[in-house]
């Protein structure tokens, strides 16, 4: 089966003072197209770290990263943003929508920056709402949806561009019991249905 992303012996350290803080020791791990993998650890464990190390935002003290047949180790910061816009979805726990826009312009806004067509990109931005449930939501600001509701347009804008692994950092965290059961199973379902690697922290 195909690698969507290829740890090799990676390790992140910080240097505070004269102190070296080892966040994460070598860690090799090989994660498959279409995998559902769940990192789990208490607050402080590192989960974060480790996201944003395979989610291109933050670089390994030692070893290799490979994302879809790229060594993040040898692209430039241009390089990396590019490949964030392209091969990476993100889902916050505290949602990060622009209040002042719909559900519509908060999923489809990453497709102007991919220099989408208008046609094109209000096609795609509809069939995404309605493949996360919000077929009568896409007018709405995050004000005027509920929590599960906001989460859900997270989750249609992560999957916008077509990427190849989403990332969700704690993505249940603002969410009530209900809410967050009904989140999983909408991941296990978009797993299915778009064929992506999804890796959660929790």
């Amino acid at each position: 089966m195909e690698s969507s992303i290829v740890l090799d012996d990676v390790s992140k350290s910080y240097e505070i003072g004269d102190y070296e803080l080892h966040v994460l020791q070598d860690i090799s791990l090989d994660i498959k197209k279409g995998e559902f993998i769940a990192i789990k650890g208490p607050s402080g464990a590192g989960k974060s770290t480790w996201m944003n190390m395979i989610g291109s935002l933050d670089v390994p003290s030692s070893g290799n990263i490979i994302l879809d047949g790229n060594d993040l180790s040898n692209l430039s910061e241009s390089e990396l943003a590019v490949l964030r816009g392209k091969k990476i979805g993100f889902v916050f726990q505290n949602f990060n929508l622009i209040p002042s826009l719909s559900a519509f312009d908060n999923v489809s806004l990453p497709l102007i920056f991919q220099d989408i067509k208008k046609e094109k990109r209000d096609r795609i931005t509809i069939e995404i709402l309605e493949r996360v449930g919000l077929k009568d939501r896409v007018n709405h600001k995050p004000s005027e949806l509920s929590g599960g509701e906001q989460q859900r347009v997270a989750v249609a804008r992560a999957l916008i561009n077509d990427p190849s692994v989403v990332f969700a950092d704690e993505p249940s965290g603002n969410l009530d019991s209900k809410n967050s059961v009904e989140l999983h199973e909408l991941f296990f379902k978009l797993r299915k249905e778009f064929n992506k690697s999804f890796v959660i922290a929790t």
